[in-house]
C-alpha cells in the first residue's frame, strides 16, 4: 500500500466520527434559524465558469481559485465564494421579481490558500441573502439573523463589528484621489498600518481636512459614540449619509434586543470589492479570523443583468466549530437509540424487531454476532457509539437488555419491548 494514499492533499482534511456529528448538528441549528427568518433554500453548483467569479465581479483573485478546463476548453473554477453564484441564480430565475427575496445556502467553497498559513483550501459556508431590499431595516435583519444563529449554537460572548464602505468612498470621492492612490490607502487601512497611512497621506496633494479624515481611521472603532467622532471628521454628503445609515441600523438592531453584540469599525474594508454599503464581521474567543462576514452589495446583480439591491452574510463553519470547541460549548447530539445483537438462528426475530423500531422513527443498528467477539466487546462498542440500550436476542423471543446509562442487565421479551417503543 502506498502510504501517500492514506493522506489528504495540503489544505483539505477528513471530518469523521463525533467531529462530523457536531458539525452536522451545528449546520442543522443554523438552518433552523434561517427558516425562522423565512429564508428559502437554494443550491448552486460546486464549479462554475471562471467569469462568474473574476475580478470584475469583485470576488476572489484569479490566483486564489482552483481552475480547470472542460472538454470544450471553457475555464471552470471551484467556487471560492457563494454570493456570486446566488446572484447569477437570482438574475436568471427571479429576473422580474421586485419584492424581497430571501435565500439561504450551505456548502463547501474553495480557495487556493498559501501553504503554512494554517488555512483550509476547502471550507464550509452557510449563509443568507436578502435581495430587492435597500432599506436599513434589511441591513439590521441580516445582522440580527447572524446573531440569532450564533446564539442558537451556544455562543454567548461574541461581537459583530459593523463598517460602512461609503464612509471611506465619500472621502476618496471628495478628494478626487485616483484609483492607484486609493488602493494604496486601502491597503494601509486593511493591514492596520496607521503610522504608514499617516505618512503616506501627508505627502498627498489634498486638503488638510481630508488628510485628517484619512489619518483618523486609527480611532474610528468602538461603540455608538464613535460615530459622532467619525461625523466630525467629514463634511461630504456620502460619508455623512453612511454614518446616519449606521445609526438607523443600530436602532433597528436594538429593537431586536441585540445591541450588546454590536460595535463599529470604520477601518474595516472587506477584501471583496462588490460591497457597497454596510459591511460586518463577527468575532468570538478561540479564533483569530472572523467567523462571519457579510455586507451590502447593491451592484453585483447588475453584472448578471438584474438591478437589485442586496445584503447578505456567510458563516465560516469550520472556524465556528473551532470557536465552539475552544469555548467548551456542548453540541447536543442525536445518537442511535438501540443496538440489536443476534445470533444467526435468531435473525428473523431481530430483523422484525428492528423494522418495528424504524417504522416508529427510532434509530436502530442491527448486528449479527461474530464468533470472533464476546458480549463484552459489543458492550464496549455500544458505549463507544453512544447507544442508549443494547438488546441481545435469545430463544423464544427473549431479550437481554443492556442499559448503557447505568450498566444494568435485565430480561424482557420482544412483545413487551414493542409495546414500549412509542414511549421511549
Amino acid at each position: 500500500m502506498n502510504e501517500k494514499l492514506l493522506h489528504t492533499p495540503d489544505g483539505v482534511r477528513d471530518i469523521y466520527d463525533l467531529e462530523c456529528k457536531r458539525k452536522l448538528k451545528v449546520l442543522e441549528q443554523i438552518h433552523h434559524v434561517l427558516l425562522l427568518y423565512s429564508y428559502q433554500d437554494i443550491s448552486t453548483p460546486t464549479f462554475e465558469y471562471f467569469d462568474i467569479f473574476n475580478m470584475d465581479k469583485g470576488s476572489a483573485p484569479s490566483n486564489e481559485m482552483f481552475k480547470f478546463f472542460d472538454r470544450n476548453n471553457n475555464t471552470l473554477v471551484l467556487r471560492p465564494d457563494m454570493t456570486p453564484s446566488v446572484a447569477r441564480c437570482v438574475a436568471k430565475y427571479y429576473a422580474d421579481e421586485e419584492l424581497p427575496i430571501r435565500l439561504c445556502y450551505s456548502g463547501n467553497s474553495f480557495k487556493n490558500a498559501l501553504l503554512h498559513q494554517g488555512k483550509l483550501s476547502e471550507f464550509t459556508q452557510v449563509g443568507g441573502e436578502l435581495i430587492n431590499d435597500d432599506s436599513s431595516a434589511a441591513d439590521a435583519e441580516i445582522i440580527a439573523c447572524v446573531i440569532s444563529c450564533l446564539k442558537e449554537v451556544g455562543l454567548k460572548e461574541f461581537q459583530i463589528e459593523i463598517g460602512e464602505v461609503d464612509y471611506f468612498k465619500g472621502i476618496i470621492e471628495e478628494a478626487g484621489i485616483d484609483s492607484h492612490t486609493e488602493e494604496k490607502i486601502r491597503e494601509y487601512i486593511q493591514i492596520k498600518n496607521f503610522f504608514g497611512l499617516s505618512e503616506f497621506v501627508d505627502r498627498l496633494d489634498i486638503s488638510d481636512r481630508t488628510k485628517r479624515a484619512l489619518s483618523g481611521f486609527n480611532m474610528l472603532f468602538g461603540g455608538l459614540d464613535m460615530l459622532d467622532v467619525a461625523a466630525a471628521l467629514v463634511d461630504n454628503k456620502r460619508s455623512l449619509e453612511a454614518i446616519e445609515r449606521m445609526r438607523r441600523v443600530y436602532n433597528a438592531i436594538s429593537s431586536y434586543g441585540y445591541d450588546e453584540y454590536i460595535s463599529f469599525d470604520l477601518s474595516m474594508i472587506n477584501g471583496y470589492n462588490y460591497y457597497t454599503g454596510i459591511i460586518f464581521n463577527g468575532y468570538t474567543y478561540g479564533t483569530g479570523d472572523a467567523i462571519v462576514k457579510g455586507g451590502r452589495y447593491n451592484n453585483l446583480m447588475s453584472k448578471f443583468g438584474k438591478e437589485a439591491a442586496s445584503v447578505g452574510f456567510a458563516i465560516y463553519v469550520d472556524d465556528l466549530m473551532n470557536a465552539i470547541s475552544r469555548n467548551k460549548i456542548e453540541v447536543p447530539l442525536d445518537y442511535s437509540n438501540i443496538l440489536i445483537l443476534y445470533d444467526r438462528e435468531y435473525q428473523k426475530e431481530a430483523i422484525e424487531l428492528a423494522a418495528y423500531y424504524r417504522q416508529n422513527d427510532k434509530k436502530v443498528e442491527l448486528v449479527r454476532k461474530s464468533v470472533k467477539h464476546g458480549i463484552e466487546d459489543y458492550i464496549e462498542y455500544a458505549k463507544q457509539m453512544h447507544f442508549l440500550n443494547m438488546y441481545v436476542v435469545k430463544e423464544n423471543e427473549q431479550l437481554d437488555v443492556y442499559s448503557m446509562a447505568n450498566g444494568t442487565v435485565t430480561n424482557s421479551d420482544i412483545k413487551t419491548i414493542k409495546g414500549l417503543v412509542i414511549d421511549e
